[in-house]
């Protein structure tokens, strides 16, 4: 007897469930993509990830640092070359200081020289005369060679004493220059550059010229 002519098969036969039916205690799956739940439109980055705003202001605070440590360095290095330019500026004009001043030692004698010559053996011309006027060409030869290299003779002579480069030996009694005037040059002075290579010895006029009165006469007390 077959399958079909047993009325009482189907009832003794298990219930079989349908292959790929849901499960009625499982949630239902959403559509395919969709977003997991929690993670709602605009809620931000997930845990772990870098934040962009944080990495632009910390890259902003970088540049700014790097581009202050650039200008000092541009600063630090004009100041440095400057300062060298200086420095190699003063060593070419000061670096003859020291043998200028021996030199000044050979100027001297050489004035004092000319100046001790007897007035009354140049009236004529002759081997003496000329013999002066060699002394007196050497001498101006000399003077010109210094101030190639930056030493200048100082002409304190009717100016106001300056005590950077004059050097007050004595004071002289006279009202008519202004109190405090080079009236006589015992030694000569000389400069080099913007410094004082020998100060000048010099006589200072002391009492000035006096004040003229006053050509208004003075009011009374009481008197409008």
């Amino acid at each position: 007897m077959t399958e079909t002519d047993n009325p009482h098969s189907s009832q003794n036969a298990p219930h079989e469930t349908p292959i790929g039916a849901a499960n009625s205690n499982e949630p239902a799956a959403g559509p395919a993509g969709a977003a997991p739940a929690g993670e709602a439109a605009g809620e931000g980055p997930q845990q772990g990830e870098p934040d962009l705003f944080s990495i632009i202001e910390k890259l902003n605070a970088e540049n700014t640092e790097l581009k202050d440590r650039s200008l000092r360095t541009l600063a630090e290095m004009e100041n440095l070359r400057r300062r060298t330019a200086k420095e190699v500026a003063d060593s070419k004009l000061y670096g003859v200081t020291n043998f200028a001043r021996d030199m000044l030692v050979f100027a001297d004698n050489l004035r004092r020289a000319i100046d001790n010559i007897p007035p009354e053996i140049m009236v004529d011309d002759g081997p003496v005369k000329a013999f002066v006027e060699g002394i007196e060409v050497t001498e101006r030869d000399f003077q010109s060679r210094l101030n190639k290299q930056g030493v200048i003779k100082l002409e304190p002579l009717g100016q106001k004493f300056d005590p950077n480069m004059h050097e007050a030996m004595f004071e002289v009694p006279d009202e008519s220059v202004p109190n405090g005037t080079v009236v006589q040059v015992v030694e000569d002075g000389y400069s080099i550059g913007e410094r004082c290579l020998r100060p000048a010895r010099v006589g200072v006029a002391r009492g000035g010229p006096r004040k003229a009165p006053s050509a208004e006469p003075a009011e009374e007390p009481g008197k409008e």
